[in-house]
């Protein structure tokens, strides 16, 4: 197999690797390879990585990111479902960049499965997700693995600019106020579909997540979900009426709001976190009396 620049898959090498493999992309697991040098060295600058991070890719499928990866950080975590794809990664990284191959270790596994990995504590998060599930698996690996400081994840144009819109915005909603539990979250940049093979039939996009300490909140971090879930599951409804269920009636809900400052007429897409917070610690304090 060709040596591109710096160890990197170029077109030419994923399609052999695909072959080798008799590996066919499917859409169910979100299988787009990237094929582009440029834009993997583009993630790996976006994540501002230094050389003590231990980061953790998901998906890594036929090496790609990985190998820009392993040149910048002292250890790599893949973790891959597909067994195949799993067996294959330590050889190619091997093949092509052997003096950078004991830093990688790849685990068989569903991300969505994983509550704590071997070795020392992750600090980073960098991965193509897979666009059925990419919302999914950052919030669960934000959940699990409290040493992450930091993310750079490629996802589906649509869904990164959910991640970081801000209050007020029409695309503005559950995934934005989930992630922003956990830290800031902005754009870092598009990603055309023509660095895939396949091609994907949208375009991605780069969000980066930079971890600070959760709202303090009585409540907790479920509670505080369970009421932004409630006030999104009817956007167009007032509050008074999105949260009637959760609070126990309309008239609970209007109590419960205006107990947090917040008007009863309001729209869940016009609050922040903050404002979530404060509804949970409300009903856990009327709770108690």
């Amino acid at each position: 197999m060709s040596q591109a620049a710096g160890g990197l898959l170029g077109g030419s090498e994923v399609r052999a690797l695909a072959a080798e493999l008799e590996l066919r992309p499917t859409k169910q697991r979100g299988q787009n390879f990237v094929t582009d040098g440029n834009t993997v060295r583009r993630i790996v600058r976006a994540a501002q990585l230094e050389a003590a991070d231990v980061v953790v890719e998901v998906g890594p499928g036929l090496g790609s990111l990985t190998l820009g990866l392993l040149d910048v950080v002292s250890r790599v975590v893949a973790l891959e479902i597909d067994p195949l794809l799993a067996g294959r990664l330590p050889r190619t990284v091997a093949e092509r960049r052997p003096d950078v191959a004991d830093r990688l270790e790849v685990l068989t596994v569903d991300a969505l499965a994983v509550d704590v990995l071997p070795g020392p504590p992750p600090t980073a998060l960098v991965a193509n997700l897979p666009y059925n599930v990419s919302v999914p698996v950052l919030l669960h690996l934000l959940e699990r693995l409290p040493s992450l400081r930091s993310v750079l994840v490629m996802v589906q144009a649509e869904v990164a600019e959910r991640l970081a819109a801000g209050p007020g915005s029409k695309i503005y909603g559950v995934p934005s106020l989930k992630a922003a539990w956990y830290g800031e979250v902005s754009r870092a940049g598009q990603v055309g579909r023509a660095v895939f093979w396949p091609a994907p039939n949208v375009d991605s996009g780069l969000v980066r997540l930079v971890r600070r300490d959760p709202p303090t909140s009585v409540a907790g971090r479920a509670a505080v979900f369970a009421v932004v879930d409630a006030a999104f599951a009817q956007r167009r409804k007032t509050l008074r009426a999105a949260l009637a269920t959760w609070a126990g009636s309309p008239a609970a809900a209007e109590e419960l709001l205006r107990d947090s400052g917040i008007d009863p007429s309001t729209r869940g897409e016009q609050l922040d976190i903050h404002a979530f917070v404060a509804l949970a610690d409300a009903r856990a304090a009327r709770a108690l009396t």
